[in-house]
C-alpha cells in the first residue's frame, strides 16, 4: 500500500484536491473507465476508485497454480472478495453469488477470457482444497471456465498479515460456539473490488452483499468492454 500512503502525504500537502483520485495529480490523466464513484471511499484503509490494485500472489490450491494480481495486468479485469466457507449466515455466499453472476455473464457474452475471478479465504486451516472444490459445486462456480480462482494463504497468519497490509482488513477469529459444529468463526467485511485490465481499482463495494448483484455485474460488463 505505498501507493495510497504517498497520495495522502501529498494530499495533506495541497498537491491533490481529492485523495484517492488520480485525475487529479497532474501528468497521471485518468486511468479509470467507470467514473468517479457516488461515495468517496478515498479514505478507507481498503483499495478504492483510482488506486493501484495490491500486489499479490497467492495459490489457488485447486489448479495447483500461484495466481499473481500483477501477472494479471495487461490481460484480465478482476473482480475479487474475500470469504470462507464455514461462514455460518449466508454472507459469503452472497459475495460469491456476486462473483459468480459476472462470471455467468461473461461467458454469455463471450468475454470470460478478459476476466478474472478470484475469492481469497481467511480460513486456510479448514478450507483446503477438496473442501474449496466442493464449495464451488454447491455455490454454482464453473472452475472449468478457467477464469475462476479460490486463493488460499499458507497459513491463517500469513492471510492476517497480507489482507491487513494489503487490503486494510484486520482478520481475527471469533468464538463461534453459539454455531453447532463451528469452533470459530471471522468477522464479515462484505469486500468486493473491481480492477480494470491495467490493474487499477474501478469499484469498491464496501457493504457489498447490500449492493444489487446486477450493479456489480453492470459495473464489471463496462470495465471489461471499456
Amino acid at each position: 500500500m505505498e501507493r495510497r500512503r504517498y497520495l495522502q502525504s501529498i494530499a495533506a500537502t495541497g498537491i491533490v484536491a481529492t485523495a484517492g483520485c488520480l485525475d487529479a495529480v497532474p501528468g497521471l490523466g485518468s486511468r479509470t473507465i467507470l467514473g468517479e464513484p457516488e461515495v468517496d471511499l478515498s479514505a478507507s484503509t481498503h483499495p478504492s476508485h483510482g488506486d493501484d490494485m495490491p500486489e499479490i500472489s497467492l495459490p489457488d490450491p485447486i489448479s495447483g497454480e500461484t495466481i499473481s494480481t500483477a501477472d494479471l495486468e495487461g490481460e484480465r479485469a478482476q473482480l475479487m472478495t474475500f470469504f470462507y466457507t464455514n461462514c455460518p449466515d449466508g454472507m459469503c455466499p452472497a459475495l460469491i453469488l456476486r462473483l459468480r453472476r459476472a462470471q455467468a455473464v461473461a461467458a454469455e457474452n463471450g468475454i470470460g477470457d478478459e476476466a478474472a475471478f478470484l475469492a481469497a479465504t481467511f480460513d486456510p486451516e479448514r478450507d483446503t482444497a477438496d473442501a474449496l472444490e466442493t464449495y464451488a459445486g454447491e455455490q454454482g462456480v464453473d472452475l472449468d471456465a478457467g477464469n475462476w480462482h479460490f486463493l488460499r494463504p499458507e497459513t491463517y497468519e500469513t492471510g492476517q498479515e497480507l489482507y491487513e497490509e494489503e487490503f486494510g482488513l484486520v482478520i481475527e477469529k471469533t468464538d463461534a460456539e453459539e454455531y453447532e459444529n463451528l469452533e470459530y468463526a471471522f468477522p464479515h467485511y462484505n469486500l468486493i473490488l473491481l480492477a480494470n485490465a491495467d490493474g487499477v481499482v474501478e469499484r469498491a463495494y464496501p457493504n457489498a452483499v447490500g449492493v444489487d448483484v446486477e450493479r456489480i455485474v453492470d459495473d464489471f460488463v463496462t470495465v471489461v468492454n471499456g
